[in-house]
């Protein structure tokens, strides 16, 4: 049986993932199941800074920066899963399949569902999707490798 959780907040965010602004981009994950899947959340605000050159005048979300939303939230979970009392690092391997539907705009929130497709021993690869209200905007396929950080220095 699995364990659900109500959310993971911004302020356990700043615990599990090294990110910080303008580089973190969820604000939150809610209806978190284990490492299985969840939800991240990002409220899209006209101050975020790559809204000043991507486009002047009609501000999108870089679809590399939904992708990255995508990566931090299967990153979070997988972090808070094994955490175990240490400090976990989850790093990006791969996208796979990537596709872009509409355009992300300031004002939109932005809902990221991610659901892990196969675990193998300190890899995951997970199906996620990313919605403003209720209609899909992006997809992608996506691995990554939960190391110590120690093995990194």
């Amino acid at each position: 049986m699995s364990e659900a959780l109500d959310q993971i907040t911004i302020t356990e965010l700043f615990k599990l993932l090294p990110h910080r602004y303008p580089f973190l981009l969820i604000d939150r994950i809610v209806d978190v199941e284990e490492d299985n899947k969840a939800t991240g959340i990002k409220n899209v605000t006209i101050n975020e800074p790559h809204f000043n050159g991507h486009f002047p005048g009609e501000p999108i979300m870089p679809g590399v920066l939904i992708v990255e939303a995508m990566a931090q939230t299967c990153g979070a979970i997988v972090a808070h899963r094994h955490l175990k009392g240490a400090r976990k690092l989850v790093y990006f391997m791969t996208i796979d399949g990537a596709k872009f539907r509409k355009p992300v705009i300031p004002g939109d929130v932005l809902e990221i569902k991610v659901e892990k497709r196969r675990q193998r021993g300190n890899i995951f690869k997970f199906d996620c999707a990313a919605y403003v209200d209720g209609g899909k905007v992006a997809e992608a396929l996506i691995s990554a490798m939960m190391v110590d950080p120690e093995e990194t220095a």
